[in-house]
């Protein structure tokens, strides 16, 4: 056991803290949460981290800002603690407001990278960020890992007819290429339009890349399903095309406002996701890929 690294299991993220800490042959150090009537939370870090590297494991899935406030007072505590300070966040929650879409829209990103370096953190680790250009505003050292090849891997040990890699827009096309490439096959990006102000979704059915589907089964791949939107869309037109199945893989599993019946209810076999976001789809374990990131600090 490595006595110079020490993993904190943040409220948000105990089972996947357990399992990087498992990975990494080194302590587990307990996280104490209290959350106060009006709403405040209260950290105690429940161990010594003195001198060590102490990797808090916590994702910032909802409720966000709660989440993102504990995982600040973790790193402010561990730093004052003595520790050398990696936030492990799996899912980074802001990192769609990367940009000034409409104007007079904060970019909440580029508070939040500020606020990790104000409280201490040396690295940052996260999973299938959003947008690259998220990164870019933390003024530390940011990882992104993939857990594009785990999830790909999964599909792989499946039996799958002739199976298809689509990305439900040409956004992520890198990501079905990534996928495809895993478990050898080809992949396609459907010509998704959002409008900004209402969030509404189109996709022609009538497009070419669809041709390609007919008779496949085919994993939708995305790196996260909120309200599921933009996947119930693509899994309609999918299956009105005459695909064989429709599996959905995603990193982060955020399915609120019951997506996940939504996206079977288009059509959809199976709907797969990672431990980022705890939840009843969370079948494949991201700590291998965070581990491989630690290990290379």
């Amino acid at each position: 056991m490595n006595a110079k690294v020490c993993v904190l299991a943040g409220p948000a993220s105990k089972d996947l803290a357990k399992s990087v800490s498992k990975i990494l042959g080194v302590a587990l150090i307990d996280v104490e949460l209290k959350i106060f009537p009006d709403g405040e939370s209260k950290i105690k870090i429940d161990g010594d981290v003195d001198g060590k590297l102490a990797v808090i494991v916590q994702s910032t899935y909802p409720p966000v800002d709660a989440h993102l406030m504990q995982s600040l007072l973790m790193v402010s505590k561990a730093k004052k603690m003595g520790a050398s300070v990696c936030a492990t966040i799996p899912y980074l929650a802001y990192a769609r407001q990367d940009k000034e879409f409409l104007k007079g829209e904060a970019v909440s990103m580029e508070l939040v990278g500020s606020l990790f370096s104000a409280s201490g953190a040396k690295n940052v680790i996260t999973v299938d960020v959003h947008s690259q250009m998220a990164l870019s505003y933390f003024k530390l050292q940011a990882y992104n890992v993939s857990a594009v090849p785990l999830l790909a891997n999964y599909f792989k040990s499946q039996k799958l007819f002739q199976p298809l890699a689509v990305s439900p827009d040409t956004g992520g096309s890198a990501r079905a290429k990534e996928f495809a490439k895993v478990i050898g096959t080809s992949s396609i990006a459907l010509p998704k339009v959002r409008n900004k102000k209402t969030g509404e979704v189109k996709i022609d059915p009538d497009a070419r890349e669809l041709k390609a589907a007919i008779g496949r089964d085919v994993i939708l791949i995305d790196d996260m399903i909120s309200t599921g939107g933009s996947i119930v869309k693509a899994t309609e037109v999918l299956v009105k095309v005459g695909c064989k199945k429709v599996f959905v893989a995603c990193t982060h599993p955020l399915l609120l406002n019951g997506a996940l019946d939504k996206i079977i209810d288009a059509g959809a076999s199976e709907v797969v996701g990672t431990n980022t976001v705890p939840s009843q789809v969370s079948k494949v374990d991201v700590a291998p890929a965070i581990c491989d990131q630690v290990s290379k600090l």
